[in-house]
């Protein structure tokens, strides 16, 4: 994990080269963009609106008992914003996207289109990482921001059939709760995580030999490293945030 880490910095400083270098052709980032963030809206979306009702039905019960109901929308809210719509959101699009990715760049490492690119003095890893990079940073953070919006709409409809609350209680709660700070950093962590999710799946199919087979064994490990490398970056943000 450690050398791969520094590969995958290396890749990174590449990258800033070519893009400063003006190398940058802006329609494939865009293209990469609908493939990374659009395709994977859907999936994305539903999964943090399931985990918000999920949450909700747990703790709306217990809220109502202890006659504090009118808080739920603003601790469900902080618990969306905060961690559960930029964590979830980021691991479907690496499920979805991230795989995609690396099995891409992997195909064209084994059938040298790499090889390719390099005899016409072109980099490499400029040309495949720059354009992903640049549409996961720009765009995972609006995914989140969706994410969010459908977890507190979730949390507000299975709120008002389990125990009644009104949706005018559920969102004054969160207006109270949710600071404006927590949006910035929720949007700042999705800036990382679309950073890294093309970093390190593309570093990883870049890695690839063997032919097909090498193909599918590099796509598994980029479904687990980049799942590990945003956990990681999920708890830095959050010890620098929120605890230093």
């Amino acid at each position: 994990m450690i050398s791969f880490l520094g590969l995958c910095i290396e890749n990174f400083i590449k990258v800033l080269k070519y893009i400063f270098g003006g190398n940058v052709k802006y329609g494939s980032v865009i293209a990469r963009a609908a493939m990374i963030s659009y395709d994977s809206l859907p999936i994305a979306l539903s999964i943090v609106f399931i985990a918000a009702v999920v949450i909700a039905l747990q703790v709306s019960k217990q809220f109502l008992m202890s006659g504090a109901e009118s808080y739920v929308g603003g601790f469900l809210a902080v618990a969306l914003v905060r961690e559960l719509a930029p964590g979830f959101a980021a691991l479907a699009i690496s499920a979805r996207a991230g795989t995609a990715i690396s099995a891409e760049i992997a195909n064209m490492k084994v059938t040298s289109q790499v090889d390719a690119l390099k005899t016409l003095k072109v980099e490499p890893v400029g040309y495949y990482f720059t354009p992903r990079i640049l549409a996961g940073a720009v765009t995972v953070p609006m995914v989140v921001i969706l994410a969010e919006l459908f977890g507190v709409l979730g949390g507000m409809i299975i709120s008002y059939f389990t125990i009644g609350l009104h949706p005018n209680r559920y969102m004054s709660s969160v207006w109270l709760w949710l600071n404006t700070r927590d949006i910035y950093i929720s949007i700042f962590k999705g800036f990382l995580f679309g950073v890294t999710i093309p970093l390190v799946c593309a570093t990883q199919g870049y890695k690839t030999k063997g032919g097909a087979k090498g193909v599918g064994i590099s796509t598994t490990k980029a479904a687990i490293k980049s799942t590990v490398f945003l956990l990681l970056v999920d708890l830095i943000v959050t010890f620098l945030f929120y605890v230093v």
